[in-house]
């Protein structure tokens, strides 16, 4: 297929924390807040004339003085966020909307706070304790910490506007950009989609990590692309796969499950489109701040929630996923030393395939895996598995 006229373009921005669209942002005077997890609100985060970056460390390579400060039995992604920040890398902060999601996280945090990595007037670093149930009392929860400990903040210390009217807006771009990439992932349903995961990684991870009001446009631009685009005859790919898991980040480990033969046509991990990249629906009656909070507490299917209504709905989502999107199998994926995916990836990876028949792979991987050979190595044997069980299925069709 063509390539995507973007594409050279966003990768580059991914290739610095720091790229061009931040600093013309913070040129043109705004905030930046920096976020690591799903729990805090992204919206809530590009009030008035702040923008929110998801904190990343790309191409990383030592973490030693991290490990020095964490570690080396740490989430590798924890350190690499910690060294990065160490380094000087996220000098441009203003401030870090932190929540007590993860223990690992937390750690990180307290030693950008402890160290005083970065020092700048008015910056302050959040740590927001997120229920673990989903029910009315959780939500009120929920409110009062996203108040004290971050809105306060943010007009305290920033003057930030924070009101009602702030958040609407905030709403609408952050609706416009989900709307832009659900229409661009509704392709990936098709027989041989025209738009390929690796490609749909970057969309994403751009809509992430960039001003949003300074990418809008040009997503936009590649939805009318995509729309277009022609797909080649011949099929791009040998199995079709569901990715599920921990933190991902490089767009060279989707590259390189791709190039192994499994097309990825459905992103359930952090920093996917699922949960991440739907609509927030503002009830009528209900206070805006109320029904964002609601909607990420219901939405997240983070494997920090242990009640078998949340489990149940994480088994489901994978479920619906590999069936909407016409999967051949998923890939259960976890960063070394993360003790929710850990946990998550070893016993449903086994129910999925035993309970429900659905063909997994079970992977444990480091933070930057992009040549890993064991890994390549892997996935090409799963890829093979898969094939041969579509050759028996017709087999037995035929019969």
């Amino acid at each position: 297929m063509k390539d995507l006229k973007y594409l050279y373009y966003f990768e580059g921005l991914l290739d610095d924390v720091n790229n061009e669209l931040i600093r013309q942002a913070k040129d043109e005077g705004k905030l930046a807040i920096g976020y690591t997890c799903f729990h805090m609100p992204e919206v809530l985060i590009n009030l008035d004339n702040c923008f929110s970056l998801r904190m990343r460390a790309p191409k990383t390579g030592s973490m030693e003085i991290a490990t020095y400060y964490m570690s080396n039995y740490t989430c590798e992604f924890c350190r690499a966020l910690l060294e990065r920040t160490i380094e000087g890398g996220y000098n441009f902060l203003d401030a870090i909307a932190g929540v007590d999601a993860c223990a690992m996280m937390n750690r990180t945090m307290e030693n950008i706070e402890i160290l005083n990595l970065i020092d700048k007037k008015g910056f302050f670093v959040s740590h927001v304790d997120v229920p673990y149930k989903v029910n009315d009392d959780a939500v009120e929860h929920y409110v009062q910490q996203i108040q004290l400990k971050v809105l306060n903040k943010l007009k305290e210390n920033l003057g930030v506007d924070i009101s009602e009217d702030s958040m609407r807006k905030a709403v609408e771009l952050h609706n416009e950009v989900c709307r832009i990439i659900t229409e661009i992932g509704e392709f990936r349903k098709e027989e041989n989609p025209p738009i390929t995961g690796y490609e749909f990684h970057i969309l994403n991870l751009v809509s992430y990590v960039c001003p949003k009001y300074l990418i809008v446009d040009k997503l936009r631009e590649t939805l009318k692309e995509i729309k277009a685009r022609e797909c080649d005859y011949k099929k791009i790919y040998r199995a079709k796969v569901v990715l599920v898991g921990s933190e991902i980040d490089d767009p060279e480990l989707t590259k390189l499950i791709e190039e192994s033969g499994a097309l990825i046509v459905a992103d359930r991990f952090c920093f996917g489109s699922f949960p991440g990249r739907q609509e927030i629906i503002l009830k009528p009656g209900e206070k805006v701040l109320n029904s964002i909070c609601r909607q990420y507490l219901e939405q997240s299917l983070c494997p920090r929630y242990v009640s078998h209504e949340k489990i149940n709905q994480r088994r489901d989502f994978a479920e619906d996923l590999y069936n909407d999107y016409h999967a051949d199998g998923i890939i259960y994926e976890q960063i070394k030393f993360c003790d929710y995916w850990g946990y998550e990836r070893a016993l449903t990876s086994h129910i999925i395939t035993e309970e429900r028949g659905i063909p997994t792979l079970s992977i444990d991987r480091p933070y930057m895996s992009r040549t890993s050979g064991q890994l390549r190595t892997r996935v090409q044997a799963f890829v093979e598995s898969l094939e041969i069980k579509k050759i028996q299925r017709n087999k037995k069709k035929e019969a």
